[in-house]
Parts: structure tokens; sequence; C-alpha cells
């Protein structure tokens, strides 16, 4: 079990510096195509232990992910991506079908001891359930993005796909339902034109927020 600890509140004060706020936003481009360099599974890991620091509503950590390595698995997924993902999936170097758990009470004991009889009071509440679990755990997509490109990674994520299908491959034994594909890889493919191609337009903030 890892004993990395939260970060300090002197850490959390500190403004990232312009280099790695490019890195993480106004530099970093979804990804399509990949270099051939293959990717360790142990930087997903590595990710990982970052994003799980991300909020989750009754720290439910609902989140969960399957790295698949290229091979029959993988391919079996990719069978379930629009067609249009099919071929970049099969290119990418790692791909992670990242899920989420409605069964998130079950851990109450580790993630919120302080709340006594949790995990019994959310095992009737199913529906309940299924809403955290799918909200908080796109929040937690959200980091593990921010959290892969900090180790170095370019990613592609994909919601083109018929999620039940993917869990007929990966989520049996487990009953996790898929939100989102990811295709992982150390660089965009410089002979890909689409690759450098020009950032999309962004809307300002005083076209998406308002303050009261």
């Amino acid at each position: 079990m890892s004993t990395q600890q939260s970060p300090s509140t002197d850490t959390l004060l500190k403004e990232l510096e312009p280099d790695a706020l490019h890195r993480l936003f106004t530099g970093a481009h979804t990804t399509h195509t990949f270099t051939d360099e293959p990717v360790d599974p142990a930087l997903v890991q590595r990710a990982y232990e970052d994003l799980r620091w991300a909020p989750t509503a009754f720290n439910s950590q609902p989140l969960r992910l399957t790295v698949l390595t290229p091979g029959e698995t993988r391919d079996a997924v990719i069978k379930h991506l629009m067609d249009a993902n099919q071929a970049k999936t099969k290119a990418a170097p790692l791909t992670i079908v990242a899920a989420y758990t409605a069964d998130w009470h079950e851990r109450m004991d580790v993630l919120a001891p302080q709340r006594e009889g949790a995990r019994e009071s959310f095992a009737n509440k199913g529906g309940m359930r299924e809403s955290v679990g799918q909200q908080s755990a796109l929040i937690q997509v959200g980091y593990l993005l921010l959290a892969l490109r900090a180790h170095g990674l370019e990613v592609g994520p994909m919601t083109g796909l018929n999620a039940a299908g993917v869990d007929s491959v990966v989520h049996t034994e487990n009953g996790w339902k898929t939100l989102v594909v990811i295709n992982v890889g150390h660089g965009p493919n410089p002979a890909d034109e689409d690759a450098i191609r020009p950032r999309g337009g962004r809307l300002d903030f005083d076209d998406a927020a308002q303050v009261l």
C-alpha cells in the first residue's frame, strides 16, 4: 500500500509555474495517433497515486481502471468502439478503460471510517449509489487526464463506444461500468498532420460563467 501523503498547505498555496500550466492546459492537445514508444503501465499507477486525491462525494472514489496493453483483450474491446475510434486505438501503445462502481459503499470503512454505519446505510440506496458513482468517477476522469499529462504522457479520451459491449469484455467479474476509453502514449506521431493541427476554439470566461 502506498504511503504517499497529501500535499502540505504551503505547497497548495504556491501557484504553478507557467510551463507546468502550459503542459497541463494551454499546450495540451487531445492526441489521436502516437509514437511507437511503449508505455510502462507503472506510469499509469503513478498517475493514479496523484488523481486519487481528487474530491468525490462521501470520499467514495468510485473510479475503476482497466489498463490494456496490445493483445487479444484490447482487440476484443476495440470491436465495441465506433469505427472512427478503432484504428487509433489499435495503434495506441496503451489503452485505459475508465469505469465506475456502484459498490463504492463497500469500502466506507477505509474511505470514511468516521461515518459509522455508512456501509449499511448506503446498501439499500442503489439509485443514489449509481448517481454518485457515475458523477464522482467523471470528476476523477478529469483528474486522471491531468495526472497522465503531468507524468509526461499524451492522452486521447473517447466516448464513442458501446459501454455495455466493453463491459462484456472486461467487467463481467466485477460489475464495473464503462465511462470512457483513453488511449495513452509518449507523444503525438509527428507524421500525423492532425497531431499538429491548430487548437479548436474555446469560450471566454464571460461566455461560460456568471459572477453573482
